[in-house]
């Protein structure tokens, strides 16, 4: 045997053993409360066969291949164990680039249920928080009551008014041309305080787009991304 096939020979079995070594992650935790909820803090990440242990009243939820599941305890669970199923066209439809004419929304759903905002990139009227965006010059608000016209009036310190205008049974109202938002400051919507905070790239999937919104403190957005893919 030649001198390279013999360093080569002992070169695989080491390597094979550094893979089996290094565990595949393949989860996020985008949710976590009760007793160990400092073992899985938001943002940390979870291997495919990492044992994941729980005591009575912890709750941690993971998103795993495009799809978020909860985990209760007490028990003991693995991702692999679980079967992971892959929400694709959930997590699409929630970050699609609407157009501006097409960005009409019902006022209720015909199961009664209420309305849900429907796009990751429309910004709630209701709710208070950061708010991850792609495009500052490109901002869509949104409404869950759509049966009457609506007047929102928006203030920051220093900054001139801006009044947004929701007609009847519209459901999407565009942030007043010219007068674009900007990144750290912070906007009144009557009782909602609203602050931006600009994505400088696209994630790419449900798993790195929860990093981003974890990492820049969007957790209104991380909330409604983790509704919009849970499987039960």
């Amino acid at each position: 045997m030649t001198l390279a096939k013999r360093i080569a020979t002992r070169l695989i079995p080491a390597a094979a053993l550094l893979a089996l070594a290094v565990p595949v992650v393949a989860g996020t935790v985008v949710a976590s409360s009760g007793p160990s909820a400092g073992q899985y803090r938001v943002g940390s990440q979870v291997a495919n066969s990492q044992r994941i242990t729980l005591a009575a009243g912890d709750r941690v939820t993971v998103l795993d291949n495009g799809s978020t599941r909860v985990l209760q305890g007490p028990g003991t669970f693995t991702l692999a164990q679980r079967g992971a199923r892959a929400n694709n066209s959930a997590f699409s439809a929630l970050t699609a680039q609407r157009r501006a004419g097409r960005a009409r929304v019902a006022s209720s759903r015909g199961d009664g249920t209420a309305p849900t905002n429907p796009n990751l990139w429309y910004v709630d009227i209701a709710k208070s928080g950061t708010i991850c965006v792609r495009d500052l010059a490109n901002i869509r608000l949104w409404r869950a009551n759509t049966n009457a016209a609506e007047v929102i009036n928006i203030t920051a310190a220093g900054e001139a008014a801006v009044q947004i205008n929701f007609p009847a049974r519209e459901g999407i109202a565009r942030w007043a041309t010219g007068s674009a938002p900007r990144e750290g400051v912070t906007y009144s919507l009557g009782a909602t305080q609203i602050s931006f905070k600009r994505l400088p790239e696209m994630p790419d999937g449900a798993e790195a787009m929860a990093q981003a919104l974890i990492n820049n403190g969007c957790t209104v957005q991380l909330e409604q991304l983790v509704a919009a893919t849970l499987v039960t």
